[in-house]
């Protein structure tokens, strides 16, 4: 039985209420599918890591962080007010990757704040994930100028704390939220609606990965909500 609460998340971001039902995969396929009806499909990538400063693989959170904070691999650093590590639970079962800190997580030192944040809060909310429980990070741990998307070089420089990141969290599914982080988590450049409804695999760890849209999309486009739904309904499938 659903909450009261609850059931109010699921109104602002106007979704129906759903009942779960059982979940199986189909066996691996070699590259992305789109989903068809019932059918599910999960894709198997890989991801290339830059060569990490030092022995990244083998550090914990505090020298991790510490290395984040410190890091000019980049020539991100040089606007950023601070790295913007990650936030939440370290030993979640849920880990939200986004794409970049704006100007509200440069200036807070979080992912996810302002009114992406609140949104991604609600989304999370719905599937019974308060904010507090999961585990949030981006692709790139400093501002790009002007809020432009990552470039690739910049990517693959923090690639390497984003997968010690994953490595000590070990949760059981990944969402990857927007183009960016579902392109780099999964090495692939295709776009945001096709890659969604289907699981993925965070192939290092073979951990699996779920693609929705972006919560700033969602606001500028309220109609794909139910699109995002349905994926957070896959997530759920997974924990």
């Amino acid at each position: 039985m659903r909450s009261s609460e609850q059931i109010k998340y699921l109104e602002s971001l106007g979704i129906p209420l759903w009942v779960p039902r059982a979940f199986s995969f189909t066996q691996l396929q070699a590259d992305p599918q789109p989903v068809t009806g019932d059918d599910q499909h999960e894709t198997t990538a890989s991801i290339r890591l830059s060569q990490p400063p030092g022995d990244i693989e083998n550090m914990g959170w505090d020298e991790l962080q510490q290395t984040v904070q410190q890091c000019i691999a980049c020539g991100l650093h040089t606007g950023r007010t601070q790295a913007v590590f990650g936030t939440g639970n370290r030993a979640a079962s849920l880990m939200v990757i986004g794409e970049a800190p704006g100007a509200d997580e440069d200036a807070q030192g979080e992912p996810f704040v302002g009114r992406a944040g609140q949104l991604l809060d609600q989304m999370l909310q719905a599937i019974d994930c308060p904010r507090a429980s999961v585990y949030i990070a981006n692709i790139v741990k400093c501002r790009p100028p002007d809020n432009r998307n990552p470039q690739s070089e910049e990517a693959l420089h923090c690639a390497p704390y984003l997968h010690r990141q994953i490595a000590l969290v070990q949760p059981s599914v990944i969402l990857a939220v927007g183009k960016v982080a579902a392109q780099n988590l999964l090495q692939s450049d295709l776009p945001v609606g096709k890659m969604r409804g289907s699981p993925y695999r965070y192939a290092p760890m073979d951990i699996p990965v779920i693609v929705t849209y972006h919560p700033a999309y969602l606001l500028r486009s309220p109609k794909e909500k139910a699109k995002s739904w349905h994926d957070l309904k896959l997530v759920r499938s997974f924990l």
